[in-house]
């Protein structure tokens, strides 16, 4: 799907009602009506990554019986204060699991699993627009040529910094997909976001 889902409350399926990605000058970008928590020690972390895990979509094809069939993002705002000098810094670090590309021929993916392939393809191509854009330091980034560049523009804008971890197949059957992986992976390693900011706010 290209729309987000959030993680339910419960054990209960994920809802897959459609959630608007929204732009504001106070919160930033964000996801409207996203499930949030409070966490205050890495167990806690540790126990919604796993229950993010088990709900995301999965399924079957030629090359995966596990193949994701969405990107997975988790974010974990985080704020600090400094009472001393009546400071607050705010933080977020966003953990991206982007799904692999697909080539049909080979996943044998068909009807609603082609679909899906369509999407990550689609937000793949966008996510490697948006790297071309910045290497050749273009005025204007599509971030909004899909929902994940739209999402991950605060990282992406020179405001953060980003470390990307490409996965490759040993097999030489994964020969050309590992080989676009690595030309992926090339072209994001030439871009320089600059210095990242700090977003400090003073306590009344």
């Amino acid at each position: 799907s290209s729309s987000p889902r959030r993680l339910p409350a419960s054990s209960s399926p994920p809802r897959a009602d459609a959630l608007t990605i929204r732009e504001d000058p106070a919160r930033g970008v964000y996801v409207d009506g996203l499930s949030e928590w409070v966490v205050r020690e890495p167990a806690e972390v540790h126990a919604l990554m796993a229950r993010a895990a088990r709900a995301r979509a999965t399924g079957a094809t030629r090359m995966n019986d596990f193949s994701s069939r969405s990107h997975a993002v988790f974010t974990l705002h985080l704020t600090g204060t400094n009472a001393e000098r009546r400071a607050r810094l705010k933080g977020a670090l966003h953990l991206v699991d982007l799904a692999g590309s697909e080539r049909l021929d080979r996943s044998g993916a068909v009807g609603q699993r082609a679909k899906e392939a369509a999407h990550i393809n689609k937000s793949l191509s966008a996510l490697a627009g948006v790297f071309a854009s910045l290497n050749r330091k273009q005025a204007h980034v599509p971030y909004r040529d899909s929902k994940l560049t739209f999402l991950l523009q605060p990282a992406l804008s020179g405001d953060g910094k980003t470390l990307l971890f490409v996965n490759l197949s040993p097999t030489t059957a994964s020969a050309n997909e590992s080989l676009c992986s690595l030309r992926f992976a090339k072209q994001v390693n030439q871009v320089e976001l600059g210095k990242a900011k700090k977003n400090v706010e003073m306590m009344d």
